[in-house]
């Protein structure tokens, strides 16, 4: 069985370890790319600017549709909250041994899983995305607006991330925070309390970027749908959807298969 386990986890370890920058590669190319397609490029509508066009239709203006318009943004927030709290994570290794009782008991040993550039890109990456949760021709007034502030503080909440991104990335195991601030895995005693606020707090990370995922996932494509017959009326004709929906919800499904990865590896210590 151990050796099984051993061989699944050679084999899921690379996956899970690319699927974070490809998932939030496709994410945010199929966010910039066209959701309506059309030649004439003025036309053309971006998943970037749907947050913007749906206050301008009347449906939305005189409230016969109701949107959260912020929505359209979340995206953006999942890929730089991804890459945030995962540039800086940390590989386990396991080596299964013999217990007192019997049982096969884990001691680990952890290493930076992502190189010094590849880190520096995945912050780079995270700024460019927060950045754009920016509105068109925005001015530091403009931001404290009521109907702008929302995505201001989202877009600071990511950028405070980034900045101590070093520190959030030992929030992924148990094994990680407690070997930094404790510089043990012990869980005898005192400790075995420490390891279960550890684990909650690793449990909790996972958590936000499934739902984060998630809610990514829903509220622009299920809001696109809501504003596509009003939007038809405007061309004349139903338009042609673009692939960037389908490249964003592909690129989006990897991150919360990431996060959902990470809470099965929690469950399962």
């Amino acid at each position: 069985m151990q050796s099984l386990r051993r061989v699944v986890t050679q084999t899921l370890n690379p996956l899970h370890r690319w699927l974070l920058p490809a998932g939030a590669l496709c994410t945010f190319v199929g966010y910039v790319r066209p959701w309506i397609d059309h030649k004439a490029a003025g036309l053309a509508v971006l998943g970037l600017d749907l947050g913007e066009l749906v206050k301008f239709l009347h449906p939305v203006q005189q409230g016969e549709i109701r949107l959260w318009r912020e929505g359209f943004y979340l995206p953006l927030v999942a890929v730089s909250v991804s890459l945030s709290l995962n540039a800086f994570r940390r590989d386990s290794k396991a080596h299964a041994g013999t217990g007192p009782e019997g049982r096969g008991t884990e001691a680990d040993g952890s290493g930076p899983r992502y190189s010094w550039p590849v880190r520096i890109a995945y912050l780079l990456f995270a700024i460019v995305t927060a950045l754009n949760l920016l509105p068109p021709a925005w001015t530091p007034q403009q931001l404290l607006t009521p109907e702008f502030r929302l995505q201001a503080v989202a877009m600071l909440l990511c950028l405070a991330l980034i900045a101590i991104s070093p520190l959030v990335g030992l929030f992924q195991s148990p094994q990680t925070l407690l070997e930094s601030l404790v510089g043990t895995t012990e869980v005898s005693g005192r400790r075995g309390c420490l390891w279960r606020v550890a684990w909650v707090i690793a449990f909790v990370r996972g958590l936000v970027l499934v739902l984060l995922a998630g809610a990514a996932i829903y509220f622009p494509v299920a809001q696109f749908r809501q504003v596509l017959p009003t939007l038809a009326e405007l061309y004349g004709q139903t338009p042609d959807i673009g692939w960037g929906p389908a490249l964003m919800v592909a690129g989006l499904a990897g991150l919360l298969w990431h996060g959902i990865a990470d809470i099965s590896s929690l469950l399962n210590e």
